[in-house]
């Protein structure tokens, strides 16, 4: 029994079968906490790339993040590729479902989300959440050594009943350790709350979208016949939120501030292209039901047509919308991306150069497909255009692996295919496949000069180890 009798043993095996039981009963919290924690922690939140979005959550994120002391720390916002109204936070990164902006009707109440989350980072309650769920674990192992010990106690003595009751007490350790543990994340979401309106309020903001966003949440609780009890939930529940957000946001002078006519108009784009590549036509029309003729609804249509091959017809809305408005970059991107469809890349290359010109972030998402429209003319005469453009989208937004395959083919197009293996050996090693990243960078070092940054480059994917 390496060392231990049998009682002890069979206490040891016990208190394992209470942890993997608490583990169950956490993993149901952390899912109800945030939706896609679980997805996240296995790798597989469903990740969307657009300038056009990124830009518009930078613009509403960031006096939000200065308030909060939070912008020179890295923070990222990230879109997840689902229809629920939704965000989360996971270590510098702010996670906001596309579903969210699309049925936010203002920009307000998506200003008012990542306001709430930046509490959350501004609070640090990640690593709290971390050390409640360490004490929650040792609250129910705890509990459970003490209803064995009632039990054992009680099966010695032979109290009739004793045994029953120390059963009693293990089992609901668990239970105890969970209420314990949302008990806490519901002041937690308090604080957040509380929090967001600071930063609404120092921001010159209105803390309305907030209160219209709890306000959806609670009638879709009652249309959908949810009664929850309040100990068993990680958020305090919706009519709470209300109470609380009616009596700290209507002190605001801001309270009946509007967004700009011209931020609500990028929102208005943005909703339209969500629902376009969400679900066509239709999804558009019932996305803007109240506000047909929109440059909202005209601009999801358009995508929507783009989507179902209709190319003429897209590219006719699209240039009406850039007749009326010609500093926008996403309309020559998504102008960009109907020649590609179309099979006409030098005139996609004009278009996405022209967003490149008048995007203001510099997105590498844009110069990227700016990047393989040179390639896809399959004209050694701007490949190094291609390369250039590559490389520049990569060195702005290391993450962007769609360009590093593109660059691959770029390089490999020009004869220079030990830089061509190189950027597949970097697009495998910064995508977490260490085993093929090594292969390439073998193959490419092989072709290399020794010393050069190249082959420098290459050795170290060679020589690195996982920690």
């Amino acid at each position: 029994m390496s060392g231990l009798d049998f009682k002890e043993s069979i206490q040891v095996s016990l208190v394992s079968k209470t942890m993997k039981s608490l583990s169950m009963v956490l993993l149901t919290c952390l899912v109800s906490v945030a939706q896609t924690a679980s997805p996240l922690a296995q790798g597989s939140v469903p990740v969307v790339r657009d300038a056009e979005l990124e830009g518009l959550l930078l613009d509403y994120s960031r006096p939000i993040l200065k308030t909060a002391g939070l912008n020179r720390k890295g923070i990222e916002i990230v879109l997840v590729n689902s229809s629920s109204f939704n965000a989360f936070v996971d270590g510098r990164r702010i996670f906001i479902n596309t579903g969210a902006i699309l049925t936010a009707r203002s920009p307000n109440e998506i200003i008012g989300v990542l306001a709430h989350e930046s509490g959350h980072l501004a609070g640090g309650h990640q690593q709290r959440l971390r050390e409640q769920i360490a004490r929650a674990r040792t609250l129910a192992v705890v509990g459970s050594l003490v209803g064995m010990g009632a039990a054992a106690a009680g099966g010695l003595a032979g109290v009739q009943g004793a045994s029953a009751a120390g059963g009693g007490l293990a089992s609901a350790a668990p239970s105890v350790a969970q209420r314990a543990l949302l008990s806490y994340r519901r002041s937690e979401e308090i604080t957040a709350d509380r929090a967001a309106i600071k930063y609404l309020e120092a921001t010159g903001q209105s803390g309305k979208g907030m209160l219209t966003t709890f306000q959806r949440f609670s009638q879709e609780r009652v249309l959908a016949g949810v009664r929850s009890n309040p100990y068993e939930v990680s958020h305090p529940l919706p009519q709470d939120r209300i109470s609380l957000m009616e009596e700290l946001a209507k002190k605001s002078k801001f309270y009946n501030k509007t967004d700009s006519k011209s931020l609500q108009n990028r929102h208005d784009m943005a909703r339209g292209k969500i629902a376009a590549y969400a679900g066509g036509a239709p999804a558009v029309s019932r996305a803007f039901q109240d506000s047909r003729g929109s440059a909202g609804e005209r601009y999801g249509q358009a995508i929507a047509s783009f989507l179902r091959g209709d190319t003429r017809k897209a590219l006719s809305e699209i240039d009406k919308l850039i007749a009326q408005d010609k500093s926008n970059p996403y309309l020559y991107e998504m102008k960009g991306e109907i020649f590609l469809a179309a099979r006409q890349p030098d005139k996609a290359a004009s278009a996405f150069s022209r967003a490149v010109q008048l995007d203001k972030y510099k997105s590498g998402v844009i110069r990227g497909r700016l990047g393989f429209a040179y390639l896809s003319t399959g004209k050694s005469s701007v490949m190094k255009k291609a390369i250039q453009e590559l490389r520049a989208a990569i060195s702005t937004d290391p993450n962007n692996f769609n360009a590093y395959s593109y660059l691959s083919r770029a390089y490999a197009q020009t004869g220079d295919i030990a830089n061509a293996e190189l950027t597949e050996a970097e697009a495998n090693f910064r995508g977490g496949n260490l085993a093929l990243a090594k292969n390439f960078a073998v193959r490419a070092q092989q072709k290399l000069q020794k010393g050069t940054p190249s082959w420098q480059r290459a050795n170290d994917i060679i020589q690195y180890r996982n920690k």
